[in-house]
């Protein structure tokens, strides 16, 4: 596997990008106040919201919501990586798993892997990539997994790789 220190093209394509690379798209720490925050406009269930109830849960306090751990991965993806790329989007998700409650104080870490490549068949200028996103708390624990695929637009004649 290599990392992003390793291999950081100024502009990622879809040839950039090989299966089995693993890519360090860096780190966010958690706070209480966008815990809430979140939970109350798109999550308001009492373990994510309220400390007295989520006190009497089998999680003994407040939790992040599993939607808001992915909008934090999503962030960390979007700053770090697809900003700087040709994506065209995604058709969609395969899988979430929430491993482990993300609470106040935690700082999460994330790591992209690619699993497949493959060329599109029908239209030439774009191929899909197959990624395993995992984030690790402090503690090196895996609290969520995400895979997914993304569209990258292919390398214009003529350029080279970065």
């Amino acid at each position: 596997m290599t990392a992003l220190t390793e291999i950081k093209p100024k502009h990622w394509y879809f040839e950039d990008f090989m299966q089995g690379l693993e890519i360090d798209l860096g780190q966010r720490h958690v706070t209480e106040a966008e815990i809430i925050a979140f939970a109350t406009d798109f999550d308001p269930q009492p373990f994510h919201i309220d400390h007295a109830a989520a006190e009497k849960t089998i999680f003994k306090g407040v939790i992040a919501s599993g939607w808001h751990t992915c909008g934090m991965m999503m962030r960390l993806v979007v700053d770090n990586l697809l900003k700087h790329s040709s994506s065209m989007g995604s058709p969609g998700l395969d899988s979430i798993r929430w491993l482990k409650p993300v609470r106040a104080g935690d700082t999460l870490h994330l790591t992209y892997q690619v699993k497949e490549v493959r060329p599109s068949t029908s239209k030439p200028d774009r191929g899909i990539v197959i990624s395993v996103w995992s984030v690790r708390n402090q503690h090196g624990e895996v609290v969520t997994t995400v895979e997914g695929m993304g569209m990258f637009g292919r390398r214009p004649a003529g350029e080279h790789h970065a």
